[in-house]
């Protein structure tokens, strides 16, 4: 179990010191992110010059959004990881299935390491200066802060598993872009990045919460704002954790069945 942790947290250590090696894309990144955020936060905040409340949000907890959103962006990284996807491409993917962890599990553990940089280097700097600009609304009670790092855990999970779904495509096909980019398209749209849930009609919303993927942003959003607190904050864990498993058991079974085509036609 030890041995099996230390295989784990070395895994996450190579994530994290993957994309420590590029400072310039780091820069390059919070600069983006923080004029986007801007952009978002003034556009939203034009909606409240008419009305106090909006699906549940004042602008307080609008520009909150806004900038919780742009730090979560790489963070979560729901579109354009196409890792495995390239290594079954090239054929490296058969170097991974001789090793004594499931490629699976290898990737994840690489995931989260690559998150817990994002969220340090790409996630605080635009947050910080969206504070220093806009009324942003911080949690007041250690217990939301704890519930909010589970819940983004739980998120960078969820959103591993789903990127998963559109990788192993590539045991099917040798390009995977078209998938890529109708998963990112419909992730924009239902996960609550571009605008919040609460914002949608009501059939549009209640198709969105249907889905795994207003658990990726939505969820960590909403406890961090305050718009889900009390028990509705257990619930809404519980409901991240019933995704990531079976988004999980998804990705797992859709790759084992993959790498099966795999063996056949490789001998």
């Amino acid at each position: 179990m030890l041995a099996s942790l230390r295989a784990d947290l070395a895994m996450a250590r190579r994530g994290y010191a993957r994309y420590a090696a590029y400072p310039g894309a780091a820069l390059a990144g919070i600069f983006t992110n923080t004029v986007f955020g801007f952009m978002r936060a003034f556009i939203l905040l034009a909606l409240y010059q008419q009305r106090a409340n909006i699906g549940g949000y004042d602008a307080s907890a609008a520009v909150t959004y806004v900038w919780v959103g742009q730090a979560l962006l790489m963070t979560v990284f729901m579109w354009g990881w196409l890792d495995i996807a390239v290594r079954i491409r090239t054929g490296d993917i058969a170097t991974d299935l001789v090793r004594p962890i499931h490629p699976l599990r290898a990737a994840l553990g690489f995931d989260l390491g690559r998150a817990a940089y994002h969220i340090v280097f790409r996630g605080i700097p635009p947050f910080v200066v969206g504070m220093a600009f806009f009324p942003v609304r911080l949690p007041s009670e250690i217990a939301v802060w704890i519930a909010f790092l589970v819940s983004l855990v739980l998120a960078v999970v969820v959103s591993f598993f789903f990127r998963v779904l559109y990788n192993v495509v590539g045991f099917w096909t040798t390009d995977v872009r078209g998938t890529m980019m109708l998963g990112g398209i419909i992730a924009n749209l239902f996960s609550g990045f571009l605008i919040p849930v609460s914002f949608f009609p009501d059939w549009l919303a209640a198709i969105a919460r249907a889905t795994p993927f207003p658990s990726i942003v939505q969820t960590p959003i909403d406890i961090f704002v305050g718009t889900v607190s009390g028990p509705a904050i257990v619930g809404a864990l519980v409901t991240q954790i019933a995704w990531a498993i079976a988004l999980g058991l998804a990705a797992r079974w859709t790759f084992d069945l993959g790498v099966r085509r795999l063996v056949v036609q490789g001998g």
